[in-house]
């Protein structure tokens, strides 16, 4: 009897380790799209492959290094290059810009593989350039180790550092063009493709107008959304859910019912001190939830000297977080 009881608890304890286990490599974070700050999460800062996400990267890195006009001569790795495909043949002559869609829309991995060795001057030259754009922007969790996302155990980010890549990569205009694009014809030469984003939320939700799909054993299902409902603006990350469409639209409306977004300083004219004003140009306006205002400080930055006229920043932050830092011209 004694021997029964032992065994049952046994494998009762290894059901619970094992469930919890699993729940630990899930994560998802939600974060202001003006600002970058952390709304929600869960697990957000646990080290996670991330699949295709890493297009996000690739995309923004190749577009960063200003090579967009020029053509790219496919090689036979890129040709072969393992996973989701546009297809692409050996020795085909291709556009940068007709491949940054194909990456972004259709998540192809030898447009990935052609986007790097052009642009970096070789795989892990490319590599490189990621890696050092990463720290370079803060993302101190994250590491790349090839440009479409493929698994290894070294290439890992986590949910907050995903959702900071596209805050990022959406500041950009031409990042933004080619990832709110719902179809694509691309044409060159006598051949003519009509891609689709297989995003499918960008084609159901009228509030999702951008993201990224992604998908591997190791990964499991990965997405990322850009929700825009009137002016409010969040980004949705979520790493090995398998029900991950309707997560990003239930946090979605969650965080719009949550978070207003509210007018902290009014565009105008503020005194600073004797003699010194301030002109805001621009209103700043923040996400925030009920009972949050009242916590939030201010700091005017006045740069030294006694010119007329000079720029300074105003910052705002939140229980010791830096919320948003905006210009603000000075006068004395």
């Amino acid at each position: 009897m004694k021997r029964t009881v032992f065994i049952v608890l046994f494998m009762s304890l290894f059901l619970f380790i094992g469930s919890a286990d699993a729940s630990a490599r899930q994560a998802w974070a939600v974060i202001d799209a003006e600002t970058g700050r952390l709304l929600m999460g869960s697990n957000e800062n646990v080290s996670l492959p991330i699949a295709s996400l890493t297009k996000i990267w690739t995309a923004l890195t190749v577009i960063e290094s200003r090579s967009l006009s020029s053509e790219v001569i496919i090689s036979p790795e890129a040709a072969s290059a393992e996973g989701s495909s546009i297809y692409l043949q050996q020795d085909q002559v291709e556009n940068v810009d007709g491949l940054l869609y194909g990456l972004m829309l259709r998540s192809g991995n030898d447009a990935a593989h052609a986007l790097a060795e052009h642009t970096g001057g070789s795989l892990e030259g490319f590599v490189d350039l990621m890696n050092t754009k990463a720290l370079f922007y803060g993302l101190q969790d994250t590491v790349f180790t090839n440009p479409s996302g493929l698994h290894d155990e070294k290439h890992m980010s986590t949910a907050y550092e995903t959702a900071r890549m596209l805050f990022l990569a959406m500041k950009n205009e031409k990042f933004r063009e080619i990832a709110v694009t719902k179809n694509y014809r691309y044409k060159i030469k006598d051949k003519s493709y009509n891609w689709e984003n297989k995003h499918r939320l960008i084609h159901s939700e009228p509030t999702a107008i951008a993201g990224k799909t992604g998908f591997t054993k190791a990964a499991g299902r990965t997405l990322a959304t850009y929700f825009q409902k009137d002016d409010k603006k969040i980004i949705v990350v979520t790493l090995n859910d398998g029900n991950d469409w309707n997560t990003h639209k239930n946090l979605a409306n969650q965080v719009f019912k949550s978070y207003k977004l509210i007018t902290v300083a009014k565009k105008g004219t503020y005194s600073i001190l004797p003699g010194i004003d301030g002109e805001l140009e621009t209103p700043i306006r923040l996400l925030l939830k009920k009972g949050e205002k009242k916590n939030l400080f201010s700091v005017v930055r006045i740069p030294r000297g006694k010119k007329s006229l000079s720029n300074g920043d105003w910052t705002i932050s939140l229980n010791n977080e830096t919320l948003v830092t905006s210009p603000i011209l000075i006068k004395q």
